[in-house]
């Protein structure tokens, strides 16, 4: 706990003292734009477990990203390199005190140091193509209005997650990935990963990595259509179809796959709606169905215009199990304390928590997240 508690105070000092040092520097920032570009990032969880679950307690857990960007434009057009190494470290709250499924924390992971993101991305007029280490939610799936909450289930679909082999947060994939913005409103991308990315007690910090045919592959491809259905509005609708494929013995070649949705839209100038539904197979799926819906309302205090409010309700459905979904209905509220820091209390209400091979009682959790970034 030493350890974390040093590492908040420095970003947290970096991250009041960081303006001041690009305000300072802008005129020569404006002369030349520096190739590489550096930053940092913090996000810190206090997760109590009220009642039900497994039992009651409290968990800090946080996690730690270091990133760096390299534009080409200094030598050629359309080129991106990046990497972001990440560290995860303290409690599980999931998986000691409240036992559902679809997990409460979005960065709950152990404790892990791995590279996470290592990637060129190379753009051509209207395509890009990216090659290397990616994590598939942050391209496909991805539901910006569903940010603002902690549960996972509103930032990557359960039945994705736990239905197959993704490459997600932490343990991430080798991938080849195309973009295709066809017109200003619709655009086209598909990827192809490795089909079973190698664990962390094999791969300790994803740094090697295996492609052969027992390994198989993962391809998805999504269609965005980036309007809006109201008038004066903003939104976006995506379709996504996955196949996954590897060998789960010598003479056996296990296939699956499904079909996701996700919708934001604003309704007026401060109310923002969102869905997601994720459809798998149900005979060889657990969680062959997944639905969500929730909003997103921006300064709800007058004189706090970038704060944000939000409550939303994710389904996970079981064909076989001790209950037929896990429900979670979760609050939340965001304070933008200034451009490099917020803190965000944050409820959430587990009905029949289905982690686990008991039953358990519907489970109260509080949160206090506070995110950093320099």
């Amino acid at each position: 706990m030493k350890v974390v508690y040093k590492t908040v105070f420095i970003v947290g000092v970096l991250s009041v003292l960081l303006p001041v040092r690009v305000d300072a520097q802008q005129d020569v920032v404006d002369k030349e734009i520096s190739p590489v570009s550096l930053s940092a990032s913090y996000i810190g969880d206090i997760v109590s477990n009220f009642s039900g679950g497994i039992k009651r307690g409290t968990a800090y857990l946080g996690l730690l990203n270091v990133k760096a960007d390299l534009d080409t434009r200094k030598w050629w057009k359309g080129g991106e390199a990046f990497i972001n190494i990440g560290n995860t470290h303290g409690g599980e709250p999931t998986v000691d005190l409240i036992g559902d499924f679809q997990g409460v924390s979005n960065i709950e992971a152990g404790n892990l140091t791995f590279l996470y993101e290592l990637w060129y991305k190379q753009c051509f007029g209207n395509a890009c193509v990216m090659l290397g280490l990616q994590d598939l939610n942050a391209n496909f799936a991805v539901n910006d209005n569903g940010c603002l909450f902690t549960n996972s289930s509103f930032g990557i679909h359960s039945s994705i997650a736990d239905n197959i082999s993704s490459p997600i947060f932490p343990l991430t994939a080798l991938g080849v990935n195309i973009q295709w913005n066809i017109t200003g409103s619709f655009a086209w991308e598909c990827a192809m990963f490795d089909g079973t990315p190698d664990d962390f007690e094999n791969n300790p910090f994803n740094a090697g990595w295996k492609l052969n045919e027992n390994q198989g592959f993962l391809a998805v491809t999504e269609f965005q259509l980036k309007k809006s259905l109201l008038k004066g509005r903003t939104g976006c609708y995506k379709f996504g179809v996955y196949y996954h494929q590897h060998n789960d013995t010598v003479d056996a070649i296990q296939k699956n796959g499904g079909f996701y949705f996700v919708g934001d839209q604003q309704i007026t100038d401060k109310l923002f709606v969102f869905s997601q539904v994720g459809l798998s197979p149900v005979k060889i799926n657990r969680n062959n169905y997944y639905l969500s819906v929730g909003f997103n309302y921006r300064g709800l205090i007058d004189k706090r215009p970038n704060d944000q409010f939000g409550i939303a309700v994710g389904c996970a459905g079981f064909q076989h199990g001790l209950v037929k979904n896990e429900t979670v209905v979760e609050m939340a509220y965001q304070l933008k304390i200034n451009n490099n820091m917020y803190l965000k209390p944050d409820m959430q209400y587990i009905i029949n928590p289905a982690g686990t091979d008991s039953k358990l009682a519907n489970a109260l959790v509080g949160f206090i997240r506070f995110g950093v970034t320099i």
